[in-house]
């Protein structure tokens, strides 16, 4: 099969397009044919060799965790999935190897849940990693409660979004934090944009003068030890990007890939409750590109990559302002 791969840590440019090896399907896996997969920044840190020192790479390594796709084959326990079934999936495991950005991935069904029936492959695909952090952080770790408020650091990115949207869902005030051509983008998802930088503080404390109840930070050093001055008494503070949260008497979470979590972000989905904003889409072959736009930092929402839409290879698909997706290299929509 076709997949992207790199056979030691590197920059982009250590991604290659080629021929692989088919999966095998395990007892517990589902044989899922690969429309889209999602890029995140984990994707590139685990290319970059910052994750060595907790996940073992086994050369050649796929990249990928996140998935939209079709079931071709269950394995032989599987009793949860059928041929056909459209799914998504957070496909981590303990280990580099075996990615989502190939045409085939042997998925295991703790990874996987329906998709959303009202998502196209390529939304459903930025929903799996950015949908679990968000979701388990705001209510597993954070515990967020109606009538709070809560601040979401990058509110406008793919985790940031979605978080937004749950947080809203939940009851809560929500202030984001945003560059400025993104604040009307974070009010659509129901937050209260302000803007990064100097005067961060006195911005955040003029909407909330007796702090907030809770604090999602998604970027870490200086404007975690902001954040933790922010809070309210008994106020709570997590972070998905910095450890050092844990001295600041926050908590540093992991996100973990869970079926039934998976399932309800799929149902709050359907109801319109949150949605996936896709910035950019290449095919599987230019993974590469999608790497390093993902790797600036100032993605509004998902950058995702697609498998099998050899008619339209070497396009690169772009959101435009009123939100449909067009082509740079060819006339039409998307």
């Amino acid at each position: 099969m076709k997949a992207i791969s790199y056979r030691h840590y590197g920059g982009p440019e250590v991604l290659e397009y080629g021929e692989v090896r088919d999966p095998k399907v395990g007892p517990d896996q589902v044989l899922v044919k690969v429309r889209a997969a999602a890029v995140n920044p984990v994707d590139w840190k685990c290319r970059e060799g910052h994750l060595d020192a907790i996940l073992d790479a086994v050369f050649p390594v796929i990249p990928g965790w996140d998935v939209s796709g079709v079931v071709v084959q269950p394995g032989a326990s599987v009793t949860e999935f059928g041929v056909g079934d459209e799914v998504i999936g957070y496909c981590r495991e303990d280990f580099l190897c075996r990615g989502t950005f190939a045409e085939y991935i042997a998925a295991p069904v703790r990874a996987l849940a329906r998709k959303p029936r009202n998502l196209s492959f390529e939304e459903a695909a930025g929903l799996p990693l950015a949908g679990l952090t968000a979701y388990q952080v705001l209510v597993k770790v954070l515990e967020v409660a109606r009538d709070e408020t809560v601040l979401v650091h990058a509110a406008a990115g793919g985790v940031g979004s979605l978080a937004v949207q749950i947080a809203a869902h939940l009851g809560a005030r929500v202030i984001g934090t945003a560059s400025e051509h993104n604040h009307d983008f974070v009010r659509g998802l129901g937050g209260a944009p302000v803007t990064y930088g100097e005067g961060l503080a006195e911005r955040v404390r003029a909407l909330a003068p007796d702090g907030v109840e809770a604090v999602f930070d998604t970027v870490g050093g200086d404007t975690l030890k902001t954040s933790a001055n922010l809070l309210a008494p008994e106020g709570r503070l997590a972070s998905i990007a910095d450890p050092g949260v844990v001295s600041l008497g926050g908590r540093y979470y992991f996100v973990r890939p869970d079926p039934q979590d998976l399932s309800t972000l799929s149902r709050l989905a359907e109801r319109g409750v949150v949605s996936v904003h896709v910035q950019e889409i290449f095919p599987l072959e230019r993974a590469a590109d999608a790497h390093r736009t993902n790797q600036t930092g100032r993605t509004r929402g998902k950058i995702v990559v697609t498998v099998g839409r050899e008619e339209e290879e070497g396009a690169i698909w772009t959101r435009g302002e009123e939100g449909t997706l067009y082509s740079r290299s060819q006339e039409g929509t998307f």
